[in-house]
């Protein structure tokens, strides 16, 4: 995610933290090269003036100029403006005070509106709430379809809707379906071009008319960049959007679109889509994001995502384990799938501060995957004593997961080594654990 934007910004800052003082020539040549790499990023050139004008005048103050650590400044005062540009903090989305509350999703074929209202649906489901979903794109080839069969992998009702209907009559008898289903939340999935025409609009005019809304969200592909600026003001100007739900932020590099959105419709991001899973949709935070931009990591998300995996109580039990040196196999491996349950290593990775540094390093998910056959391979005796497994023990491991023996040494090795360095923490000595070489190697 922003990995171009990112590397840039990052080298230029750098150059900028070697300097003991600043000078405001210094200063000018460094916000020259934000400038060219905003341009680079796809960030809409208006923006970009007006981002770089607020940074410049804040950075070139007494305050930056007179400080011990001006490259620091420097870096906070371009932080800060990242976070304003983005809307400055977390737009949520406006409930009916009489249920059901209903959400129009709008936007162009292939922007991912239909999954994105699974997705959607999904998450107000986890957050306490009664989705009920509503096809009503009759145009594309098994769109309604497509709803239904996300709608039953969710078990969320799905409002049984054919090609054959008017999309208006769609929602009207859904929306009455609704109430008769106990849902509070109505999400409907309109009908999109490969183009904006003023048919779509005109039905997408007469649909907010009769529906009365409480969020008309656009659903834009963030990989587009300026086009999906563009599409965003035209939608804005003739719907007046409430919000944005950004898709593929996870494939987008540059972030202009992410960066440009917001100030050029100056409607919120409400969320952000990251992969094609139906949980992998969330809300928009821009001071993470901004965080993320300039490689200082997004640790209270990675928090979210833990919690969400695992309870408190599970959290308590695998701590105390820890502290005694009781931690076995079978703890890693439930450990291992409750990290692999909260989406790519890489993008984990890309939330911890610093580890944008660690460009050549390589993440391959395979080898979670090998090492949890190793362990399942195991029998529940040898996975909580793992000293007991000899040389025979080992090929059988080998053969039964479809490894080699090398690779059961391997982990082997790597586990009776962390289980040193935890009884040497537990005594309370001190050291650094070496994270690098924790299982994983």
């Amino acid at each position: 995610m922003f990995e171009n934007l990112s590397s840039k910004l990052e080298g230029i800052f750098k150059k900028l933290r070697r300097h003991g003082k600043l000078t405001e020539k210094e200063i000018r040549e460094a916000l020259r090269e934000v400038r060219l790499a905003l341009l680079e990023g796809d960030v809409h050139f208006s923006v970009v003036k007006e981002f770089t004008e607020r940074v410049r005048e804040k950075a070139l103050g007494e305050t930056v100029l007179q400080s011990l650590t001006p490259g620091q400044q420097v870096v906070k005062i371009v932080h800060e403006e990242l976070i304003a540009l983005m809307g400055g903090e977390q737009s949520r989305l406006q409930f009916a005070p009489i249920p059901p509350t209903c959400i129009m999703l709008v936007g162009l074929q292939g922007s991912g509106k239909t999954t994105t209202a699974a997705k959607l649906a999904k998450r107000l489901r986890k957050e306490g709430h009664y989705p009920y979903l509503v096809p009503a794109d009759v145009y594309r080839p098994a769109a309604i379809d497509q709803l239904k069969i996300l709608g039953e992998e969710l078990q969320v009702p799905v409002y049984p809707s054919s090609p054959a209907q008017d999309p208006v009559e769609i929602c009207r008898q859904a929306m009455r379906e609704a109430v008769q289903q106990h849902a509070d939340v109505v999400i409907i999935d309109t009908a999109g071009r490969l183009h904006i025409d003023e048919q779509m609009m005109a039905e997408l005019v007469t649909l907010k008319q009769e529906l009365s809304p409480q969020e008309t969200l656009l659903v834009a592909d963030s990989m587009t960049g300026q086009d999906a600026v563009n599409v965003a003001k035209t939608f804005h100007e003739t719907l007046g959007l409430s919000g944005i739900i950004l898709t593929k932020l996870d494939g987008d590099a540059r972030g202009g679109a992410a960066l440009s959105i917001r100030a050029v419709t100056q409607t919120p991001i409400k969320y952000v889509g990251t992969g094609e899973k139906l949980d992998a949709l969330e809300p928009f935070h821009p001071d993470r994001i901004a965080s993320r931009i300039l490689g200082m990591g997004d640790i209270l998300s990675l928090i979210e995502k833990a919690e969400a995996t695992m309870s408190a109580e599970k959290a308590r039990e695998m701590e105390q384990k820890l502290r005694k040196a009781a931690f076995t196999l079978e703890d890693f491996k439930e450990q291992l799938q409750q990290v692999r349950s909260m989406g790519p290593l890489d993008q984990l990775l890309g939330m911890l501060p610093g580890m944008k540094q660690l460009k050549n390093v390589q993440v391959d998910e395979r080898e979670l995957v090998k090492i949890e056959a190793i362990i399942n391979s195991m029998t529940p005796q040898e996975r909580r004593h793992p000293e007991i497994i000899n040389g025979s023990r080992r090929k059988r491991i080998a053969r039964g997961s479809g490894t080699t023996v090398q690779d059961v040494n391997r982990l082997l090795k790597q586990f009776m080594q962390t289980q040193k360095l935890l009884k040497k923490f537990s005594k309370g000595k001190k050291g650094k654990v070496p994270l690098g070489r924790l299982f994983l190697g």
